[in-house]
């Protein structure tokens, strides 16, 4: 069934690359196209377009699909072009006449547009929860090791001293970013297109208002054609927001790489959590991270990809926006596996408490003998030059740990700070 058919015989061939993986993509946001239906019902009600008793009945269908859609037992055959034919078809198999009423006042580009929005809104509501449970394992991690130095690098050379708790909570805090983008993306998709038909409104006295408050958008994009515009924009700026958390992830990942490897033996996880080799009995490989890796990075390209796909296209709708609806349901899927599986790695990670013993560390006291000579009366200039060439013969060692420095560490005030800052922006 298509809800365009004119009586003319497309080839089939056609017809499976036009719907491509639709039949598929739709069975996550079906139950949002149900939910929408249920409100253009109420709404064709309110402006004379449905009876009482059409009414009740349409939505006592949905209703019943609405249950099925989210026991994950409503399916979308072959014979069904999309989620908007298979529901059109139900209704209409059920009601006869009454049910074909329901695509009144209302195009499918409106439909898949207002079904993609609210699909958003719950599920970067949800990434932003995984987030935050994120954010507060590491927030618990740094103040449990804040006091335990490890080297900080810089050009990958041993550089100053840092601490478990600056790196830990110094991804927590990026995170914060993460849920600023994430919110901004929201605010953006939080404005309700339905009734904007194809681009181009109806003639119909719809009461577009009422959907807005029934569907519990925040607010209404009145411009009927800055709604079809706003498609794949959408899906852009959420690229961006993944993108954003992807990179974070990304980066952490490449961290724990590197510092569980036997050249800095940073950290370390149980040995079900590593994989091994096929051929060399020793290996324990951190296949989790590297995966979690290559996805966030593929997830950052989303974005550029999205632009691409709509670079130079006029306004109004055009099927190319197709392509990106499984590019972001699964970008969605992955993130979310990815923030939950490094939620569980990280819960299982053990620290180094002896890094410093290894000598190749000692020069990383050098900033902290400056400053010492500094706080003395020493010149900069003249304190780092005369440090240098003492280093350069030989002539200094450094002890293991410097009383009293501040450099690569955190105190819980600043800590309680950050956790502040995610309060207001969660």
């Amino acid at each position: 069934m298509k809800l365009w058919d004119n009586n003319n015989s497309v080839n089939e061939k056609i017809i499976e690359f036009t719907v491509g993986d639709d039949r598929l993509n739709d069975l996550y946001l079906i139950k949002y196209d149900i939910k929408a239906s249920i409100s253009h019902a109420k709404m064709l009600y309110r402006s004379n377009l449905l009876s009482e008793i059409e009414c009740d009945k349409i939505i006592n269908i949905l209703n019943e699909m609405l249950s099925q859609a989210e026991a994950g037992k409503l399916k979308i055959e072959k014979e069904f072009e999309d989620m908007h034919s298979k529901i059109e078809f139900i209704l209409t198999d059920k009601l006869g006449d009454i049910g074909k009423k329901i695509h009144t006042a209302r195009s499918r580009n409106d439909q898949v547009l207002v079904s993609i929005q609210l699909y958003l809104i719950d599920e970067l509501n949800i990434i932003k929860t995984e987030i935050k449970s994120l954010f507060d394992l590491l927030i618990n991690l740094a103040k449990k090791n804040k006091n335990i130095i490890m080297p900080g690098y810089t050009h990958m050379r041993a550089a100053m001293p840092s601490s478990f708790g600056l790196w830990f909570s110094a991804y927590a805090e990026i995170l914060i970013d993460d849920v600023i983008s994430m919110n901004s993306t929201i605010e953006i998709i939080n404005q309700n297109t339905l009734g904007s038909a194809a681009g181009y409104g109806t003639s119909f006295n719809i009461d577009r208002d009422f959907t807005t408050n029934d569907l519990n958008f925040k607010t209404l994009k009145y411009n009927s054609l800055a709604c079809q515009i706003s498609r794949n924009k959408i899906e852009k700026n959420t690229f961006d927001t993944l993108g954003n958390i992807a990179f974070t992830l990304s980066k952490i990942s490449m961290d724990i790489c590197l510092y569980s490897g036997d050249e800095f033996q940073f950290i370390s996880f149980p040995e079900n959590i590593t994989t091994g080799s096929s051929i060399m009995p020793h290996k324990k490989n951190p296949d989790v991270f590297e995966i979690i890796r290559g996805k966030c990075n593929s997830i950052q390209n989303l974005s550029n990809s999205a632009s691409l796909s709509s670079t130079n296209l006029p306004s109004g709708y055009h099927r190319d926006f197709q392509l990106n609806k499984g590019k972001i349901i699964n970008a969605v899927n992955d993130i979310k596996e990815c923030i939950q599986i490094l939620s569980f790695c990280l819960s299982k990670v053990s620290v180094n408490r002896k890094i410093l013993e290894k000598s190749n560390y000692e020069n990383i006291f050098s900033v902290e003998l400056i400053n010492e000579m500094v706080l003395k009366g020493k010149p900069f200039r003249d304190a780092y030059l005369e440090l240098k060439s003492k280093l350069s013969s030989g002539e200094i060692k450094f002890p293991k740990t410097v009383k009293h420095s501040h450099i690569g560490s955190i105190g819980n005030l600043a800590l309680d700070k950050i956790v502040i800052k995610m309060k207001d922006n969660y």
